[in-house]
Parts: C-alpha cells; sequence; structure tokens
C-alpha cells in the first residue's frame, strides 16, 4: 500500500490593523441621514392663563444637588482619554462626552450601593 503525502495546511498572515481601524471598531458601515427635500412652517398659538390668590414675593430657591463624584482611577482617565479621542476622530459628541466624564469620575459608576 503506497503512502500518500498531503500537503502541509496552509498557514495565512493578516496584517495589524491600524491605529484608525481599531478606534473606529473595525468594519462597521454607518448610514448617513439625509436632510428632508421640503421644509415645514409650523404655527403656534399661545395663550395668557391667570390665576387668582399667587403669592408674591415668596419664591425659593432650591438647594444645589450634590454630583455624586468617585475617585477616577489612573485606567479610569487613560480609558476616558481614549473614549475622547474616539469621539473627536470619529465626530460623535457623545462618545466624548462620556470620555470626559470618565475622566473626571462623574460617569456613574458605583452610585447604585446600598448601604
Amino acid at each position: 500500500m503506497p503512502l500518500a503525502r498531503r500537503a502541509a495546511p496552509r498557514t495565512t498572515t493578516r496584517a495589524r490593523p491600524s491605529l484608525k481601524t481599531r478606534l473606529l471598531g473595525g468594519r462597521k458601515t454607518r448610514t448617513t441621514k439625509r436632510a428632508p427635500a421640503t421644509t415645514v412652517t409650523t404655527t403656534t398659538t399661545t395663550r395668557t392663563t391667570r390665576t387668582t390668590g399667587g403669592r408674591h414675593g415668596h419664591a425659593t430657591t432650591a438647594a444645589p444637588v450634590h454630583h455624586h463624584k468617585r475617585h477616577a482611577t489612573m485606567g479610569d482617565k487613560v480609558s476616558g482619554m481614549m473614549m475622547k479621542l474616539r469621539g473627536s476622530l470619529t465626530r460623535r459628541p457623545g462618545l466624548k462626552a462620556a470620555g470626559t466624564r470618565r475622566m473626571h469620575g462623574t460617569d456613574g459608576r458605583n452610585a447604585r450601593r446600598v448601604h
């Protein structure tokens, strides 16, 4: 019985993804929304209503709300900086704002804690 030689398995090498590809997140396609071709004009009518027996001169101001802020670690600062950079490069203001919040420790992580 003759021994048949099998071909060695082929190995393929892929190029390392560029920084832009890694920041943009791979092969995602984005669709852009187009503005409507027609302009819509809306007219609003307002009415003034009056209340009787109001309290004059007794306006109270609410106390300022304490915004929960945690201690941002170095990892949070680096991660937030990368999120902010990614939002700037991809023109996504929400991602940029989320990166800023993470850098400052006001992103709301560890906020729901039961004592």
